[in-house]
């Protein structure tokens, strides 16, 4: 497996350009096209969900129903994202609904039936379309059953005797845990027993059947790897990633900067690059054209970015009690989210008592995020945990230095100024304690005040970093060789 070409199949559950609810749709698009440009032979499978603008008009390439009891009837359609070629299984009883995962925010009460229909069509189309890959990667606990069944239902099966596995963990607090009597279209789990996904007599977790029977196991970002080891990182499934710790391998998501570039962006008033005075006078711009649209007053100022889902997650729980303390010193600060509605009506109060200083815009604004992106001097994304994260890695690309707590991918990107100034691109706390948070963010206040030409430096180099996609697919080409070792 040294040299040739791998033919690879992507198994995700959303892929951006066809449908997106969140950063897997991000990867699941960026790493198969990087890896088809490197040359090799790349498909997607996707659910075939009626929301897919344009579903309907795709070709047939397959109409058949499972090999396998419940013998459940799909149709696969052609579909790609640029030169990418997706397989869309269409199923009506399962995907042909408003929504993705969820409606009215509670989750289809029948997801585990989905989703291991899912994984069970993804391999059984293989021979009748005569795709034979070497590896099938998949992807979070939507498809942790596709290598539980390559293991356990295809073990003899000829069509599959060099057929490898690989799972990627892009978030594992979600696991996709169901009773036996909820699945089934696995006649594997009629007999109500199945050691390598249980976690109770009567329930399994989908993800837990990916990470004990996949050949190798990767996470979005080293340090996430890492954590993955621990019971506070993993979420309650540590035991399971120490046992496989030989064949887990983290390895760092790239990142598309096609949309997110000071020098081509569409969103931003001025654009601008990597140079003093184009990101002087570019940055300028889009700070007075941000305060202008959230009401703030105009003036040159240190302005606090923060572009995220409102939930703890993303470190809320740490801003919260010390934000009307640091709302005291000579700052602006400015948070655009959606989620959780008592976090939304906690930051509309204290926004409301300190309008001077504090907008909090409850919306999912693209066009805002980018202009948060270039008009603050800061981000803030404290989050309690991060396995990859991309918006630190934007905000470099835009001379906004990222404040991050050292989990996951964040410690993996950000270079702290306080550790290392030399290599800094930003700056780090790790206890997860406000009072941390809010001692970051006065000595960052105090560098843009007391430290102009030194800031000026940092931010220069924060907008040179790159991670790009494609060392990130020769990195998992590795991982896939390595699987046949």
């Amino acid at each position: 497996m040294a040299t040739r070409d791998l033919s690879v199949l992507f198994v995700a559950s959303e892929i951006e350009g066809l449908i997106k609810s969140g950063g897997l749709a991000d990867v699941a698009k960026a790493l198969p096209q990087a890896l088809f440009a490197l040359g090799h032979d790349v498909k997607v499978a996707i659910p075939g969900y009626r929301k897919i603008k344009d579903l309907a008009d795709a070709p047939v390439l397959l109409e058949t129903k499972l090999e396998h009891w419940p013998h459940t009837p799909y149709r696969v359609r052609r579909m790609s994202v640029g030169d990418l070629p997706v397989l869309a299984i269409e199923c009506d009883q399962y995907f042909a609904r408003d929504e993705m995962y969820s409606q009215y925010n509670q989750a289809y009460p029948d997801n585990g039936e989905r989703f291991s229909f899912f994984s069970a069509a993804s391999l059984d189309m293989l021979p009748k379309l005569e795709f034979q890959p070497d590896i099938i990667h998949a992807n979070d606990w939507h498809t942790g059953f596709v290598p539980y069944l390559l293991k356990h239902r295809y073990a003899e099966h000829p069509y599959f005797a060099n057929t490898k596995s690989i799972i990627s963990i892009h978030n594992a607090v979600f696991k996709g845990v169901f009773s036996y009597d909820e699945l089934p279209t696995l006649v594997e789990m009629q007999g109500r027993y199945a050691p390598d996904a249980a976690v109770s007599v009567s329930h399994v977790t989908m993800l837990k059947a990916g990470v004990m029977t996949a050949d190798k196991i990767n996470a979005v970002s080293p340090t996430y790897a890492q954590e993955l080891k621990t019971e506070l990182g993993s979420h309650g499934m540590a035991r399971e990633f120490r046992a496989r710790e030989h064949d887990l391998v983290g390895i760092l998501n790239g990142c598309d900067y096609s949309d997110w570039n000071p020098a081509t962006d569409e969103y931003i008033p001025r654009k601008y690059h990597a140079e003093l005075s184009s990101m002087l006078e570019g940055k300028a711009a889009c700070k007075q054209v941000l305060q202008q649209r959230v009401c703030l007053p105009e003036r040159d100022t240190a302005v606090y970015g923060m572009v995220c889902r409102l939930t703890n997650q993303k470190g809320l729980h740490y801003l919260l009690p010390i934000l009307e303390r640091f709302l005291k010193l000579d700052a602006q600060l400015v948070i655009v989210g959606t989620g959780d509605p008592i976090l939304a009506t906690q930051l509309a109060e204290i926004a409301a008592r300190h309008s001077e200083k504090f907008a909090f815009v409850e919306a999912y604004s693209n066009e805002l995020a980018h202009l948060v992106e270039a008009g603050a001097d800061f981000f803030l994304m404290p989050s309690e945990f991060e396995p990859c994260g991309l918006n630190q890695i934007y905000s470099m690309a835009y001379g906004t230095l990222p404040i991050v707590r050292a989990v996951g991918g964040l410690k993996d990107t950000v270079a702290d100024y306080d550790t290392d100034p030399e290599i800094a691109t930003g700056f780090a706390f790790l206890e997860p304690e406000p009072i941390e948070l809010l001692s970051v963010m006065q000595r960052s206040l105090l560098f843009y005040l007391q430290n102009q030409a030194e800031m000026q430096r940092v931010q220069l180099r924060a907008m040179k970093q790159q991670f790009c996609w494609k060392k990130a697919a020769e990195e998992y080409l590795s991982l896939y060789r390595s699987a046949f070792h």
